[in-house]
C-alpha cells in the first residue's frame, strides 16, 4: 500500500461500535465515505456523522470493498487508525523569538523538541497554532466543515511585527487566516505570548483593539508572560517582567475585559495568573473567571484549584459519607490526634508556594495536628526566573529535598509530568525519586479537592 493509505490503515475496530458488525478488518486501509474522499481525521469525522453511509476501503492486497451500513446521527464508526491524524502531522517552520522548545538544553529526549503547528490538532486537542503553514484552500475547508474552536497564537496582528516575533516572513499570513476565519464566524480562542519593549504596551492595546473589533467569534484572549530559560545562548535578547511593569499590563488587560463584559456579557481578555504573581496582586475571586476558558493558559488555574480546595473542605466537615472517605466525628477526632512530627510532605514551585502553604495552615486550623509541609522549589534546571510548578524537573526535587524531613509521603502534583506517566521533563521518574529520597509518593491531580484527599489520606495513614 502507498503511504498515503498507511495513514488511513485501520489499527483496532471498537466492539459493538457501528464498523464491528460489518467486513471492515484490521489493516483495511480508509479511502472514500459516501463518494467523497477521506484526506485527514476532518475529513473522517465531518463525513461519517450521517445515518447511512457507503464506505469505500482498499484491503491489504490492493483490493477495493464497498461497506454500507446503518448508525445514530453522529455516532463514531468505531475505527481507530494507524495514526490519529490519519495523515502526516504538520510542524513548525517558524522560529519565534520566544519559543520555549529552542530554549531546552541538547541533552534532552528529542520528543521533547518536536514543535508541532496543526490546525487539526487545535481543534481536536485544543493546541495553540499560528496559522502560517495554511493555504487558502485549507482555510476554505475550515469554513466549509466548521471546525470550531481553533486556538490561535496571536501575539500581534501587525503583519511586520507578527513576521518578527515568529521568525517568519510570512507572518502576515495567519494575519489574514485570523481575519477570514473571524469573518466566517468560526470560533477563535487566542493567546498573546507578551514581551517586554516588542508587543506589550501601547502595541498590546492595538491588538486587543483589533480582535475586539474582530466580533464575537473572539471567545476568549489571555495575555502571558513571555517564560525565559537560562538556555538562551545565541536567541533574541529579551526582558522578563518585572513587577512594575506585571502590575501595568495586569491593569491595561482589565480595563478591556471590563469594556467587553459591559458590552458582550463575558470578559474575553484576561491575564494568566503568573502576570498576578509577578504584580503581587491578588488572583481574581471566582466569578471573574466565568467558565474558566483559558486554563491551559493558566488563567484562573490557581483561583479554580482553591475554590475546589476549599468545596472539599467544606464537604468533609459537614462529614458527608458520600465522598468515601470515612468521614465521621471519630475521623476528626483522628486528625486532631495524628501524632507529632511531619506526616507528610507537598512539593510545588516558586510560584504557587505561598498558596498551597496557606491551604494547608487553614486545614491544620480547621482539624488540628495536620502535621505537613510545602517545600518549594527553586528552578535551577531551566532557571531560577522560571517559577512555575509545571517546569520543576526531578533532579532539582531530588537535590534540594535530599536530607530534609519529608514524613511518610511527598505529594506531587500531576503537572510535573508527562501527560500518562510518572516521568518529569528530565527524564527522572517518580520511581527514582521515591526510591533516592526514601519516601513513597502520592500524586496529586490537578484539583485541589484532590490535594485535600490526599492530605486527609496520609494523616490517617489510608492507602487509597
Amino acid at each position: 500500500m502507498t503511504n498515503d493509505y498507511q495513514y488511513k490503515s485501520v489499527k483496532s475496530i471498537a466492539p459493538d461500535s457501528p464498523a464491528s458488525r460489518t467486513i471492515i478488518f484490521p489493516g483495511d486501509a480508509l479511502r472514500k465515505i459516501n463518494g467523497h474522499h477521506v484526506g485527514d481525521v476532518l475529513d473522517y469525522k465531518f463525513l461519517s456523522y450521517d445515518k447511512r453511509l457507503l464506505l469505500e476501503l482498499v484491503d491489504p492486497n490492493g483490493k477495493i470493498k464497498l461497506v454500507r451500513l446503518r448508525k445514530t446521527e453522529g455516532a463514531d464508526l468505531g475505527l481507530e487508525f494507524e495514526t490519529f491524524l490519519m495523515d502526516k502531522q504538520r510542524a513548525c517552520a517558524n522560529k519565534c523569538i520566544f519559543c520555549f522548545v529552542d530554549q531546552l538544553p541538547d541533552d534532552m529526549r528529542q520528543t521533547l523538541y518536536y514543535k508541532d503547528d496543526d490546525v487539526r490538532l487545535s481543534f481536536l486537542q485544543g493546541n495553540y497554532v499560528t496559522l502560517t503553514n495554511l493555504t487558502d484552500r485549507d482555510i476554505e475547508r475550515i469554513i466549509m466543515l466548521r471546525v470550531s474552536p481553533i486556538n490561535v497564537s496571536i501575539h500581534t496582528l501587525d503583519p511586520e511585527l507578527r513576521s518578527y516575533m515568529l521568525g517568519t516572513k510570512i507572518g502576515s499570513i495567519g494575519v489574514n487566516a485570523i481575519k477570514a476565519l473571524a469573518k466566517a464566524r468560526i470560533t477563535l480562542n487566542c493567546q498573546i505570548v507578551c514581551c517586554p519593549g516588542v508587543n506589550d504596551g501601547a502595541e498590546l492595546s492595538r491588538t486587543i483593539k483589533e480582535l475586539i473589533r474582530l466580533g464575537d467569534c473572539i471567545n476568549s484572549v489571555s495575555v502571558v508572560p513571555v517564560g525565559l530559560t537560562k538556555h538562551r545562548h545565541g536567541l533574541t535578547p529579551l526582558k522578563s517582567f518585572d513587577r512594575e511593569h506585571a502590575l501595568k499590563t495586569v491593569r491595561q488587560v482589565e480595563k478591556y475585559g471590563k469594556m467587553c463584559l459591559k458590552k458582550r456579557g463575558m470578559r474575553v481578555f484576561y491575564c494568566s495568573d503568573e502576570l498576578y504573581m509577578k504584580a503581587g496582586r491578588k488572583l481574581p475571586k471566582h466569578g471573574f473567571y466565568e467558565e474558566y476558558p483559558q486554563l491551559e493558559n493558566g488563567v484562573g488555574m490557581m483561583r479554580l484549584f482553591i475554590k475546589e480546595f476549599m468545596d472539599e473542605l467544606s464537604k468533609f466537615s459537614k462529614y458527608s459519607s458520600e465522598l468515601g472517605i470515612g468521614i465521621s466525628r471519630k475521623t476528626e477526632s483522628a486528625l486532631q490526634d495524628a501524632g507529632q512530627g511531619i506526616r507528610f510532605s507537598i512539593v510545588t514551585g516558586m510560584a504557587a508556594s505561598k498558596y498551597l502553604t496557606k491551604l494547608l495552615k487553614i486545614m491544620i486550623t480547621k482539624y488540628g495536628n495536620i502535621n505537613g509541609k510545602v517545600y518549594n522549589i527553586r528552578n535551577e534546571f531551566f532557571g531560577e526566573s522560571v517559577t512555575v510548578s509545571g517546569l520543576v524537573t526531578g533532579g532539582d526535587v531530588i537535590n534540594q529535598l535530599k536530607g530534609r524531613e519529608l514524613g511518610a509521603r511527598l505529594l506531587i502534583p500531576i503537572n510535573m509530568l508527562r501527560s500518562g506517566e510518572e516521568i518529569f521533563l528530565d527524564d527522572v521518574t517518580t520511581a527514582e525519586v521515591s526510591e533516592t529520597l526514601n519516601v513513597p509518593i502520592r500524586i496529586v491531580k490537578q484539583d485541589g479537592a484532590d490535594l485535600h484527599r490526599a492530605i486527609v489520606e496520609v494523616s490517617l495513614s489510608l492507602e487509597r
